[in-house]
């Protein structure tokens, strides 16, 4: 089951229009309205989408609430992650950062820098079926790394453009104000692009010696996290979420979950597991999934579970099953 810091649903109930009900919500996820936020405390992903989706129905400005709820975010707010972040020498080594050590708030989402012509695209890897909950959570999400890039910089920030898979919830105009880019929505990626002049600029707070320190606390509280779950789960988590990118290498995911590629292959070994298999197990789950819960194409959800073909999806189920795609999405509905 994937989680999310409740750090995110404090911060949702807080910038709910005045005048709605937040307190109900909020106990439903097992939190209490008034009480001292702990980032460490985690949530079910999926209440916590639920939660998101029905606050933003009961707000009468619900289509601009995640766009405020990013917007709210403060490097301090992330604990050790936020301070990371905000002593890189440059935004480039904030991002990094977000590679590294995304993991550390949530188990259902990552983070990768793509390196383009003038810039990079900093993207936000999350699967699942694009309900409410989850898009409203990217919008927020994108946001929020938007105002902790305009907090870290010595200029005001400002991406090149935004880019969210998702098709556009009515009007655009909100977001494109917000982000002061063009927004493109139905794209293919979560996704901010940055300039390169942007991303070489110095953070204002830049200290190497300080990054290095809280550097060293996330991969010991990734560490202890990685403890605490099978490996062979972490390790499919991980390949879900980045699945749509095509079929992650063990080298990408051993970074993720803040270890050597050796070392994760060694420690899957000693639990009889593959990495192989992990991957396996990952595009097995997932795919079941989309099949039951969306009525995306038979090439969508190849795509989706990092398949080139929609012919070899289907080879790769029929092996996994024993029944073709088509008939696994009749029999379970």
């Amino acid at each position: 089951m994937g989680e999310i810091t409740s750090l995110f649903a404090h911060k949702v109930a807080r910038q709910v229009s005045p005048g709605v009900e937040t307190g109900d919500a909020l106990k439903s996820l097992g939190l209490q309205p008034d009480e001292p936020v702990d980032s460490s405390q985690m949530v079910a992903s999926h209440a916590y989408y639920d939660f998101f989706a029905d606050l933003a129905r009961r707000d009468p400005d619900g289509l601009t609430l995640p766009l405020r709820v990013g917007a709210s975010m403060r490097c301090d707010d992330y604990g050790a992650f936020g301070f990371a972040w905000k002593t890189a020498t440059t935004l480039a080594g904030s991002y990094e950062r977000a590679e590294q050590f995304g993991r550390r708030l949530t188990t259902v989402s990552s983070y990768t820098v793509e390196h383009v012509q003038d810039g990079a695209f900093l993207h936000l890897h999350r699967a699942g079926d694009r309900h409410l909950g989850l898009r409203l959570s990217n919008e927020a999400t994108i946001a929020s790394v938007a105002a902790i890039s305009h907090e870290v910089s010595e200029t005001p920030f400002v991406p090149r453009a935004v880019y969210f898979r998702h098709d556009a919830p009515g009007r655009t105009d909100a977001h494109e104000s917000h982000f002061g880019c063009a927004v493109h929505f139905g794209a293919d990626r979560d996704a901010l692009l940055v300039s390169a002049e942007r991303l070489k600029a110095k953070n204002r707070l830049s200290d190497k010696g300080l990054s290095a320190y809280f550097d060293r606390r996330l991969k010991e509280e990734l560490a202890g996290k990685a403890r605490e779950e099978a490996l062979d789960e972490q390790v499919r988590q991980v390949v879900a979420q980045q699945l749509s990118d095509g079929v992650p290498t063990l080298s990408g995911v051993a970074e993720a979950l803040g270890m050597g590629a050796r070392t994760l292959q060694r420690r899957l070994a000693d639990e009889g597991q593959s990495f192989q298999s992990a991957v396996d197990a990952a595009r097995r789950e997932l795919s079941r999934q989309l099949l039951r819960e969306t009525d995306y194409s038979l090439a969508e959800i190849a795509f989706l579970t990092g398949f080139a073909e929609q012919s070899g999806f289907t080879r790769a189920f029929k092996r996994w099953s024993g029944q073709t795609p088509r008939s696994y999405r009749l029999t379970a509905q």
